[in-house]
């Protein structure tokens, strides 16, 4: 006899959440190399926070910011591999290995928690499994230009 939790457990796994299904849906179109593509899962005031010490590091706020940082991934070949997605009420929680392809270097795993409100990504807050390795990375690919040209 199944215990009333195994089969609450049963019931939930079975049954895929709306935002997680709408992450699986981010990600099939993120690993189509078209950053535009991305645009309809965005909220016009989306939060996308990017951890580190390092030129792409910080949060973009509006889906126009969220879209250039996604086009900076694209030149560094940033491809995602989602591992596993959990939903709780409007939030998804995200693993998945990432890694770079040019240069290639970078092979991480990495967290992501999710906001969705509307059906669309209202929040992102990602977590990096190693910080150092991705802040060395991202300061190879993306130097800061020289100082004049900066302020100019």
């Amino acid at each position: 006899m199944q215990s009333p939790n195994h089969r609450w457990l049963a019931d939930r796994v079975t049954r895929e959440h709306p935002n997680v299904d709408l992450i699986h849906r981010f990600y099939q179109a993120y690993g189509g190399d078209d950053p535009q593509a991305l645009a309809e899962f965005f909220a016009d005031d989306i939060r996308w926070t990017i951890p580190g010490h390092h030129p792409l590091s910080g949060t973009k706020v509006g889906a126009t910011e969220v879209l250039a940082f996604f086009g900076q991934l694209a030149k560094a070949g940033f491809k995602a591999d989602p591992i596993f997605l959990a939903a709780d009420g409007d939030w998804v929680v995200d693993l998945h290995r990432g890694w770079s392809t040019d240069p290639e270097g970078l092979d991480i795993l990495w967290a992501l928690a999710f906001r969705i409100v509307d059906g669309k990504i209202a929040e992102a807050v990602n977590f990096s499994a190693d910080q150092h390795a991705a802040d060395a990375f991202f300061w190879q690919k993306y130097p800061l230009a020289p100082i004049p040209d900066r302020l100019a």
